[in-house]
């Protein structure tokens, strides 16, 4: 299944090259809920959030109370969840499920810690960890901390703290320069958990060969640049 992203950076749907150079926006940013309006998912990303600035909170929560009503997506968050109060209020908006990424980790390791106080609050079937990876190893931070550690290593630890996993390979992200499916192979032996694949993907025949290793794809490029028909 292909799942549409929108990265919001300063109050626009934004497209960055391995989350650092800006290749695209798009200034109306609820048009797009019309062009994606044939995607049973959506993903919003709040990108300012995710790197510890001034994040779009208001435009989130419209875009998601929109997407839910009027044209019946579920919506996945993330960006910048790092309290359980910020996890409770998100996912107080609507949203079907919410994205953990550098607040999953802590030291160096996984911050079970948090993930234990976080499902007091929100139903681990509404939570999906993000691992995101560059070089095989995982970042946090908006992509700028590296751990040393690589996504297998922590996957089964992870795993009773939420429903799927969203693995987005870095070193390719915005690049459209294809999918790494033989990593996506390595991650999909690792844990029975759904992973939502990201990064690089340009063609729908990759897609398909995602979907046949049980994963869907999240993709932002090349859906705004057409690249999909």
């Amino acid at each position: 299944m292909l799942i549409p992203c929108i990265d919001l950076q300063g109050g626009q749907a934004v497209q960055l090259v391995h989350g650092r150079r800006r290749e695209l926006a798009v200034a109306d940013v609820f048009g797009l809920l019309d062009k994606f309006r044939q995607h049973p998912w959506l993903h919003i990303i709040d990108l300012d959030a995710a790197m510890g600035k001034c994040g779009n909170d208001e435009l989130v929560h419209d875009l998601c109370v929109r997407a839910r009503a009027q044209y019946h997506i579920k919506v996945r968050i993330g960006g910048g969840i790092r309290s359980v109060a910020r996890a409770v209020t998100i996912a107080k908006w609507g949203a079907e499920q919410i994205i953990i990424g550098s607040a999953a980790f802590n030291a160096g390791k996984v911050n079970a810690h948090f993930l234990r106080q976080l499902l007091k609050k929100v139903d681990p079937r509404r939570i999906v960890v993000a691992l995101d990876t560059t070089k095989g190893h995982v970042v946090t931070n908006g992509w700028r901390r590296k751990l040393k550690f690589r996504p297998e290593a922590v996957m089964a630890e992870l795993g009773p703290f939420c429903a799927a996993f969203l693995c987005t390979d870095v070193d390719r992200e915005g690049t459209m320069t294809g999918a790494n499916l033989e990593w996506f192979r390595r991650l999909r032996e690792a844990t029975s958990h759904p992973i939502i694949a990201a990064g690089g993907i340009k063609t729908r025949r990759e897609i398909v060969a995602l979907e046949k290793i049980a994963m869907d794809a999240a993709v932002g490029m090349a859906v705004y640049k057409n690249r999909l028909r």
